[in-house]
């Protein structure tokens, strides 16, 4: 069976906001909110995190985060969605910015962008795409990390016109789960990750990814 397809507009369900800020004041209130919900996450984690501690970081009114917001899962996943935009923009942006061999060095790449993140975006380093709070806080039928893959899927394929295939759906998911997995063990191991594990995990997704699509060696992009 093939991982879903995830399009740009996939990530729409389910949704967290009340409804949509149509001011720019409204949309740079909710941009405080959220913010406050990564700044606070970091400092005393999920458990500890109410709307009331949100809305005094942001300096807002908890009426202003319930008129966007039903709860702190809510803005938990509006945040987790914040975080999927900016990495995968990261991501294409330096596609367009570098130039590679091939997949297998845009591999590093995005490997590259999630190892910054983690150091340098608050919150990042708490939800890891949600994962702590709830594996489906971005879509309702399918975890997180399978959006995260198909989103890296699409860039790839439009990048460097791998072929589109059930192969390419299972390596990339899997890919991204072991991935994942290693370069969280790298941040418990350091909190600024162990150079030699993130090192381990470019190298393991890159030789699974080369033996799983062994017709799309380095040389057929080269």
């Amino acid at each position: 069976m093939s991982t879903p397809e995830i399009h740009d507009d996939d990530c729409s369900q389910p949704q967290p906001l009340r409804r949509r800020p149509t001011q720019r004041r409204s949309t740079r209130r909710v941009e405080r909110m959220l913010d406050a919900c990564a700044a606070l996450l970091d400092e005393i984690g999920y458990e500890a995190l109410s709307t009331t501690r949100i809305a005094e970081r942001a300096g807002v009114a908890i009426g202003s985060v319930y008129q966007f917001f039903p709860d702190k899962r809510a803005i938990t996943q509006e945040l987790t969605r914040r975080n999927v935009e900016q990495f995968v923009s990261r991501v294409g942006r330096r596609f367009m910015e570098e130039d590679y061999r091939g997949w297998w060095e845009a591999v590093d790449a995005i490997i590259d962008e999630y190892v910054d993140m983690h150091r340098t975006v608050p919150g990042f380093k708490s939800l890891h795409f949600g994962d702590a709070v709830d594996l489906n806080l971005l879509d309702v039928d399918i975890d997180n990390n399978a959006v995260i893959a198909g989103r890296l899927r699409g860039l790839l394929l439009k990048e460097y016109g791998l072929a589109d295939s059930d192969e390419l759906d299972i390596g990339v998911l899997v890919a991204v789960e072991a991935g994942d997995a290693v370069l969280k063990l790298a941040f418990r191991r350091d909190p600024d990750g162990s150079p030699e594990l993130i090192d381990a995990a470019k190298q393991m997704v890159r030789g699974y990814l080369s033996r799983q699509l062994r017709h799309l060696s380095p040389q057929s992009d080269s």
